[in-house]
């Protein structure tokens, strides 16, 4: 039987740099009129400014994780930590959706006791402040969405977090043009409402795909079942697939899995060929291939995603 891994580490990839730069920007803008909202909602009586903090908070959330995710990406794994610290984005991005979800508990809790009991709200400025996030969200997303040809996946998720983040401001902004022509107030915690509804399913999301990860689960847009059937037909040497595990290292996936092959002529062209579709058609760049002459005898053998309960990566043979 044979063994290989491949992996790649751009830690010293121009565009990474950017790409934090434009996060760092648009993170500390967003975070920055965070909490100007947070206090102008305490100073003006307005529930619906604090629903729109909190959604600038998911966004500044969002930003976080991406920073960190460029951030550690770009530090060399070490004899300790062999994956790198790219995890404690995933840890930071569950414990960001449990706030979440407790801050849109409170803001829904506070709303109806204020349908029971109305509150006066300062509609000037409630307005001032909600236009000057408008302007933030428009801020942030136009730093992002700049030098579109070197963006990865984590800068175009975050674009669109604070794309999404300009619906909060505009109904903030609504709330309180309602509440300076007409004086009525119930508007306030109707929109909050609204706007807590944004950020609980952002905060959802989040939560099951951290969740996800943390649990080393595969990857929702990866088949297990379907890549086993795809190495079988496109490798013609391949004869069965098993011990397959998948799983993601802040955002990047990992794999191990057995091939169970025709003694090969080429060794090192075929494990060539079995990396180079991996990464072609699923963007693993990181896979461990073993690849085995006798069939699979063990109990375990056609382990892969939906047969049995999988068990931890770590395996000897």
């Amino acid at each position: 039987m044979a063994h290989s891994h491949s992996h790649t580490h751009d830690s010293h990839n121009p565009s990474q740099h950017s790409n934090s730069q434009r996060l760092l920007i648009a993170f500390l803008v967003t975070a920055a009129f965070m909490a100007l909202e947070i206090v102008g909602g305490l100073l003006s009586g307005s529930l619906a400014l604090l629903a729109d903090a909190g959604h600038m908070f998911t966004d500044a959330a969002a930003l976080l994780v991406a920073l960190m995710a460029v951030r550690f990406a770009r530090r060399a794994p070490d004899t300790r930590h062999t994956f790198g610290l790219l995890r404690l984005t995933t840890l930071a991005a569950f414990v960001n959706a449990l706030a979440l979800l407790v801050i849109t508990g409170i803001i829904v809790w506070e709303a109806i006791a204020r349908f029971i009991t109305p509150q006066p709200v300062a509609g000037g400025a409630m307005l001032g402040i909600a236009v000057a996030g408008l302007v933030a969200n428009l801020l942030s997303f136009w730093i992002l969405h700049r030098g579109s040809d070197e963006k990865n996946m984590n800068v175009r998720a975050a674009a669109l977090h604070v794309l999404g983040d300009v619906l909060g401001s505009v109904g903030a902004i609504v709330a309180a043009l309602v509440i300076l022509w007409t004086g009525w107030t119930p508007i306030d915690p109707i929109l909050s409402i609204l706007v807590s509804c944004l950020v609980l399913r952002s905060a959802w999301r989040l939560l099951k795909e951290s969740m996800n990860e943390l649990l080393e689960g595969a990857p929702r847009a990866v088949d297990v079942d379907q890549l086993r059937r795809r190495l079988l037909r496109e490798i013609p040497e391949a004869r069965d697939v098993h011990h397959v595990h998948l799983w993601l290292v802040g955002e990047k996936p990992v794999m191990t899995l057995h091939i169970q092959v025709i003694p090969p002529h080429n060794h090192d062209a075929l494990l060539a060929s079995i990396h180079d579709y991996l990464k072609q058609h699923y963007q693993i760049a990181h896979a461990t291939v073993q690849l085995e002459y006798q069939s699979c005898s063990g109990k375990d053998c056609s382990l892969n995603a939906g047969d049995v309960t999988p068990h931890a990566h770590g395996h000897s043979h």
